[in-house]
């Protein structure tokens, strides 16, 4: 498994990606990124666990709300497999940073 340095809202984080796996890493990065920046930028939550959580539920939120016929597709139900364990890694690297509060 490869090793790929990422910033997800201006912290830097290595995360292990298999072979092949780069460029869709690199746009649920962006993703994230997006989502916990859109939520700092707001001002109203400061600490990263809880935009970390806030931005998490919302892309959830977002896989839930697809039509019922695009979630039996396998594709994406690999894409929803991979964002799943994209934010358990992203939650064991926040629990583990002792900046969080």
């Amino acid at each position: 498994m490869k090793q790929i340095e990422v910033q997800i809202m201006g912290q830097g984080y290595v995360l292990g990606c298999p072979e092949g796996g780069e460029t869709r890493l690199s746009e649920a990065v962006s993703k994230v990124d997006q989502a916990m920046c859109k939520i700092r930028d707001a001002g109203k939550i400061k600490a990263r666990d809880r935009i970390a959580v806030l931005a998490a539920l919302n892309l959830a939120f977002d896989l839930t709300d697809r039509p019922a016929n695009a979630t039996a597709n396998t594709d994406d139900k690999t894409h929803s497999t991979d964002l799943h364990n994209l934010l358990q890694r992203m939650d064991a690297v926040l629990a583990r940073d002792k900046q969080l509060i």
